[in-house]
């Protein structure tokens, strides 16, 4: 989760690099740091700091370091506390080895009590110090670097990707990649380095996806690229255009707030992308479509929001495809038994197409031989090239670290692909799918059009009182019941405040005692007459207990909107579009309450936007 950035080449290299690590800074911002080999005497020399890269920049006024080679890193705490001693770079004894990181090594603890027994000393906490000790050590016991290299990659265990600069080797940069993502770019004379390719956005567009289990000795104008076992690798590089504007908020106070309100333009554009590769859809998928008849079974994987996507989208295969779906939280997916079935699938779900937990689940499911897709926002990640299918969401680059529109457009995928396979299954004809392609597009003015209705009220008074409360409770039955823990985790990672969530008929097993007046209570409506009912029956547990309730409600639904103390109407759409039709309301709100709070909204505290560790 956290970033690397490098630069070899021509140029000096601190002005790309910070300028990547800005662009990167989604992945992690406890701490930042920045090293180079001097241009003059080639040793290391580096400045880090707590805190983000606008504290590092501060860094340079008084010590305006730069080089040819030249790296960075923003850090997400994994071993260690959050300290300048712990942030990247990290160093051997002599200095004359700098590393920076992203990922966990497994074994470090044992790796670094024999080098210390040995005599190393260490200077932090991390497990990325012990890299560098490592690779020291052996350094002096391999005739050749590519020899030491391929001895450190067999010692290491986990996930990671790493670059490294050395006093000895001047002109060359040490790159690795296992099971994490790293990218590089060839330019003029030039190679950039990083663990997202947006760093080289406007830069170059001729990348480098390092393979897995792979190094690369990097000069500027050339590139060695080996496996672990040392073998010669041919590399090979694709073009690949990446969007980038430097006024990305494009006036807007916050990156979510933005992405909130792209919302009706995304479904728009998954809708219509969707519509125009209908007959292309089971090839990229992987699939023809006589397998697509004989489906029995979809495995739906994700994390956070994405694990709520598919929990609201089994929904829409069960209902529509007639399709058992089980929906799979990925980092327990692996620990559980796992029984395979004839005529399945599974579908990865992930924002950036790099999520770790989701990845192994994805490597262990294609292990027992299942069909595995991925369904992600980045179509040049690591899930995509590891999958025998794949999928895109239109959302376009999404830079808070709270999910919203990534959701959306998540959503409108699943509820499109469940109609394209009931279509070849026989159980509805052409006609039904293009209805449901406009009832996707009548939700997306529904959300656009309620946050429009109720944006001022909350922005004036909803906000600023229910700021106010310290805890909160979410509430949602049959299809509402996952879009409540998305609403539940939204309001939790950016405002702080303690919520929790449960179907609304388990309050009376055990919840029901944390109600009163100090607990605002949110509660999901559904369009489905029978259901609908019971959850008024709910709501009527709550106010009998002097509870404050929330309702997301939609038009007519008289009673529970008057039971409410604060109630959001909404025009009705299919019954199981009320949740992508509440989205933007519900993502508002919370919003504008961690905005009277004055919470840090596009980097919450101890969170990082792409979780490329277990």
């Amino acid at each position: 989760m956290c970033s690397v950035v490098g630069y070899v080449g021509k140029n000096l290299s601190r002005s790309f690099v910070m300028e990547g690590l800005t662009r990167l800074e989604y992945r992690g911002y406890d701490s930042a740091g920045f090293a180079c080999l001097h241009p003059q005497d080639h040793r290391v020399i580096y400045t880090k700091s707590q805190g983000g890269v606008s504290n590092l920049l501060k860094n340079f006024e008084k010590s305006p370091i730069d080089g040819f080679l030249g790296m960075g890193h923003t850090r997400w705490s994994t071993h260690g506390v959050i300290s300048t001693e712990n942030a990247h770079p990290q160093f051997d004894c002599k200095k004359m080895i700098s590393i920076v990181h992203n990922g966990i090594i497994e074994n470090h603890h044992e790796l670094r009590l024999s080098l210390m027994q040995a005599g190393h000393i260490f200077q932090s906490q991390t497990d990325t110090e012990t890299i560098a000790h490592l690779f020291e050590s052996l350094l002096t016991t391999h005739k050749n670097i590519k020899d030491a290299v391929v001895g450190l990659v067999n010692r290491l265990e986990g996930a990671y990707a790493f670059a490294i600069l050395m006093t000895p080797y001047p002109d060359m940069m040490l790159v690795v990649r296992k099971r994490s993502p790293l990218c590089i770019g060839s330019g003029d004379d030039e190679m950039f380095i990083a663990s997202d390719m947006l760093a080289f956005a406007g830069k170059t567009n001729k990348m480098l996806f390092l393979p897995d289990e792979s190094f690369a000795f990097i000069r500027k104008n050339s590139i060695e690229l080996f496996d672990f076992k040392g073998t010669a690798l041919q590399p090979h590089f694709q073009i690949v255009d990446i969007p980038w504007t430097s006024d990305m908020k494009q006036g807007y106070e916050h990156f979510m707030l933005k992405e909130i309100c792209e919302q009706k333009r995304v479904i728009q554009d998954t809708v219509n992308k969707y519509r125009a590769q209908e007959h292309e859809v089971y090839q990229k998928m992987g699939l023809v479509a006589q397998q697509v008849k004989e489906l029995q079974r979809i495995t739906l994987v994700g994390c956070g929001t994405s694990w709520h996507a598919a929990r609201v989208a089994q929904f829409f295969f069960e209902t529509i495809a007639r399709v058992r779906v089980d929906v799979g939280l990925a980092s327990e997916m692996r620990y559980l038994p796992f029984f395979l079935e004839k005529n399945s699938i599974a579908i990865g779900i992930s924002q950036s197409g790099e999520t770790a937990d989701t990845l192994e689940a994805l490597r262990f499911l294609r292990e027992q031989s299942v069909h595995t897709i991925a369904l992600v926002n980045v179509p040049s990640s690591t899930m995509v090239r590891e999958t025998r299918g794949a999928l895109s969401v239109y959302a376009g680059p999404e830079v808070a670290v709270a999910s919203t529109k990534a959701f959306a457009a998540q959503v409108t995928a699943l509820y499109w692909l469940a109609h394209k396979i009931a279509l070849e299954k026989g159980l509805i004809n052409e006609r039904a799918l293009k209805t449901a392609e406009n009832e996707l597009l009548v939700a997306a003015e529904i959300l656009e059009s309620a946050m429009d209705q109720y944006k001022r009220e909350i922005v004036q008074k909803l906000a600023p009182y229910y700021a106010q409360f310290k805890q909160a409770l979410f509430l949602g039955r049959h299809i509402s019941y996952p879009f409540a823990q998305e609403a539940s985790l939204k309001l939790k990672e950016i405002s702080y405040i303690f919520t929790d969530c449960y179907p609304a008929a388990e309050l009376k097993h055990g919840p029901l005692a944390l109600v009163d007046k100090e607990m605002p209570i949110f509660i999901f409506s559904i369009l489905d007459p029978v259901i609908y009912q019971k959850l008024v029956s709910n709501a009527q547990e709550v106010k009998a207990r002097s509870g404050h309730l929330i309702a997301f409600a939609f038009e007519g639904q008289k009673e529970l909107i008057e039971l409410a103390d604060t109630a959001f109407v909404i025009p009705r759409v299919n019954p199981l579009l009320g949740p992508l039709a509440m989205t933007g309301l519900m993502q508002l709100f919370n919003y504008h309450i961690a905005r009277v709070l004055n919470r840090p909204i596009d980097k919450p505290r101890n969170l990082a936007k792409s979780l490329t560790v277990e």
